[in-house]
């Protein structure tokens, strides 16, 4: 921040403190705008500024406004947050700072779309509100709308034509005028720009807009995928000026480049991804000396070549991170800098950050050295290849890599001691498999199965981890500016209600009244290890916790049950490593000094906040674009049968997720033979006649009887004469 920003910054704090002790004292009556103008004798060219001024101040809720849009002290009651709807047409209010979100009834929306900004008047507290349940609050205001276009499917009607969005949280069609259709016609995608938000209370108008981009027919191949680009508004495309930049600096390693780096192009190490991955930013080698491993982790040096503030950067931070969809990756940089130059390729000189670890026999790391270096690739290995030289006596991956053997024994034996040290501190392990979904060349998913981790994963899994913990140790005690990544302990409400489903599935899980020790859930999950709950009880679990998200406080990270952790291994799709990446190499050369420290507490908690946004932005795009592809298969198998596990019950249904990762729902409506209830406290759907439950990790067989594509939906049946119970496993899909 510049002196002049910072100085002007101060200006307004004062500003609004006086402004708030004028209201706070015993006199004060409630005053409209111009009339606090004159008690605080603002001249007529500052109005606009006290206007500000005042704006913020109700936005933090220490002011409220009456209906006579007079000016008064805040007393709780009034606050101002993100609403987030739902497409029954109630919603919640996502307000900073404050743990629980709001509940808004259907009848109390007042017109407010998904994603806008609104201020909320809490309703009076209900004595016997039942505990974990979210407080009501009413929106009184809508301070700023969320979205001003949406992507949804064209529809044609004789003199006009409306858009359905894709989002579901979008309750209302938008109406569009036949002079702004663009020509589009009946089943198009198209991109609408929202021209009038028009009034959802009661049998009020319709949103109204225009036509600005048509993606192309529903039908079309990779349309589907477009739309949901579009829908997040991810930048795909990158500037004129930052392509430009980027082929300026993609220059190959010079001389100039290598002064006051460490030189390890002799030490012996190794790429370890995906057989398709191209932008490879980890490198990782092993000695072993006298029972003591010295372990290298070298990241690819990217700040080198995006400079802060450049247009490369702006770049960069505004997308936060790279996204990775079904059939496709945005990248967070050019091609050219993430496939090439920052890219660790095999047998070429490469720029590095490296930390160098020593590590005893117990998994401890007795020393480090955190350096700038210069490294050079010997192989480019994958985790299959690794995993077969380890694991098959005879395959001809262990003949042809040889010489490496040794070194991935090496890595396995302390991957695993790694492994079991952080399992003793209570470290969680969520070792449940992904789905895996295969795409034809016009993007129809021909299978889908789980993606399991190999010990190859695990072990380059271990080795980031103790990069990173070392890393965010060393930062925290030089007390510099950082961002450190978080993870805050669960809710003790849905630790209660993850107790409930383990123990009616026969697993004991230990809470106490306030709190639960990471080590109870991984002894949760350590006894469902190899079992058919596993995965289900894995994504519940998982489904419990809070989001991990970055930081500039390091408040520690509960799954991992450390005190220090960050993401300092991934510059080349993630922003805040590229951003601590700078910090690391000023320290190292002695140039983080009061000014720039200064700086960085400045800029640092809005990267944080900002890398946190998109990194969410990115998952839900990631598991949209799995549930459409799934839809699409499942599609492809109606009436088949299939056996899996009821993964949620609620008023309306019974969920049930697959085998093969797929999850859809037995509809309330179409269960037969008796009349069900929904038993809240318990999550159990129980027949008043038959007493025939379902319950949380059950097993089930069903049929696929419906798939909406479009909305991503998937309806089930439960087969005849299962009874909900085991059975036959009839149909495995996408087994491998």
């Amino acid at each position: 921040m510049k002196q002049g920003e910072n100085e002007n910054s101060m200006i307004r704090a004062d500003r609004k403190q006086k402004i708030c002790e004028l209201v706070n004292q015993e006199f004060y009556v409630p005053m409209k705008e111009k009339e606090l103008a004159a008690m605080l004798q603002v001249s007529r060219e500052d109005r606009e500024e006290l206007k500000s001024l005042l704006d913020e101040l109700l936005f933090e809720g220490k002011l409220q406004i009456t209906a006579k849009k007079k000016y008064i002290k805040g007393d709780g009651s009034v606050l101002t947050g993100v609403f987030i709807s739902h497409p029954k047409g109630f919603g919640f209010v996502t307000v900073e700072g404050r743990e629980d979100d709001l509940f808004i009834p259907a009848s109390r929306v007042h017109g407010a779309m998904h994603k806008d900004t609104v201020r909320v008047t809490l309703m009076q507290e209900e004595p016997d509100r039942a505990a974990g349940k979210r407080q009501e609050a009413e929106i009184s205001d809508i301070i700023a709308r969320g979205f001003s276009s949406l992507v949804g499917t064209y529809q044609q009607n004789r003199n006009y034509g409306f858009v359905v969005p894709d989002n579901p949280k979008f309750a209302h069609d938008i109406f569009i005028p036949k002079e702004k259709t663009a020509g589009a016609i009946e089943g198009h995608k198209v991109v609408v720009e929202i021209t009038d938000y028009g009034n959802q209370d009661g049998n009020g108008r319709n949103p109204e807009g225009k036509v600005v981009e048509i993606l192309g027919h529903m039908s079309d191949p990779g349309v589907d995928i477009l739309s949901v680009i579009k829908g997040y508004d991810f930048p795909v495309e990158f500037s004129e000026k930052a392509m430009n930049q980027a082929k300026r600096v993609a220059n190959p390693v010079s001389e100039q480049d290598c002064y006051g780096r460490k030189d390890l192009r002799n030490l012996m190490m190794v790429t370890i991804d995906g057989e398709d991955a191209k932008d490879l930013d980890d490198a990782v080698s092993l000695t072993v000396e006298n029972g003591v491993y010295h372990l290298g982790v070298h990241i690819a040096d990217v700040s080198n070549y995006v400079q802060e503030n450049s247009v490369l950067d702006h770049a960069a931070q505004e997308r936060g991170t790279s996204v990775y969809l079904v059939d496709r990756v945005i990248p967070m940089l050019p091609h050219i800098l993430s496939n090439g130059i920052c890219s660790l390729n095999q047998g070429e000189d490469r720029l590095a950050l490296s930390c160098l670890m020593t590590v005893d026999d117990k998994g401890t790391i007795t020393d480090y050295q955190i350096a700038e270096t210069l490294i050079r690739v010997d192989h480019r290995m994958s985790y299959n290849e690794v995993r077969d030289i380890l694991e098959e006596e005879q395959s001809d991956n262990r003949k042809k890599y040889a010489n490496l053997y040794p070194m991935f024994r090496n890595m396995a034996d302390l991957s695993a001691i790694f492994r079991s040290k952080r399992q003793l501190r209570g470290s969680i392990d969520f070792d449940f498999p992904e789905s895996k979904i295969i795409l034809d060349s016009k993007g129809h998913p021909t299978d889908i199965y789980p993606y399991e981790r190999n010990v190859a994963t695990s072990m380059i899994e271990d080795f980031m981890l103790a990069a990173n913990e070392t890393v965010a140790q060393h930062f925290f005690w030089q007390e510099l500016p950082f961002v450190y990544r978080i993870h805050e302990a669960p809710d003790p409400e849905k630790m209660k209600k993850l107790h409930m489903l383990a123990a009616g599935m026969g697993y004991v899980l230990k809470t106490s009244q306030d709190e639960i020790h990471p080590k109870e859930v991984q002894k949760l999950l350590s006894r469902v290890e190899g079992t058919k709950e596993e995965a289900f009880i894995s994504r519940m679990t998982l489904r419990s916790m809070k989001q991990a998200k970055y930081s500039t406080e390091c408040a520690g990270h509960f799954g991992l049950a450390c005190q220090y952790y960050c993401h300092f291994t991934s510059p080349i799709r993630r922003y805040p490593d590229l951003q601590i990446h700078r910090i690391i190499k000023e320290q190292l050369r002695g140039k983080l000094k009061e000014g720039r420290i200064v700086h960085y507490h400045a800029v640092l908690p809005q990267v944080a906040k900002h890398s946190s946004e998109m990194e969410r932005r990115a998952d839900e795009a990631e598991r949209e674009t799995d549930k459409m592809k799934k839809a699409q298969y499942m599609a492809d198998h109606l009436g088949e049968i299939y056996q899996g596990i009821v993964s949620g019950v609620t008023t309306w249904g019974i969920y049930v997720e697959l085998f093969n990762t797929v999850e859809g729902m037995v509809s309330a409506t179409s269960l037969s033979g008796d009349t069900y209830h929904f038993d809240e406290e318990h999550c159990e759907m129980i027949g008043e006649r038959t007493h025939k439950t379902y319950s949380l990790g059950q097993q089930v067989t069903v049929i696929v009887d419906r798939v909406d594509e479009l909305a991503g939906n998937i309806d089930f049946s439960f087969k005849e004469g299962s009874d909900g119970q085991n059975g036959r496993r009839s149909h495995e899909a996408g087994s491998q």
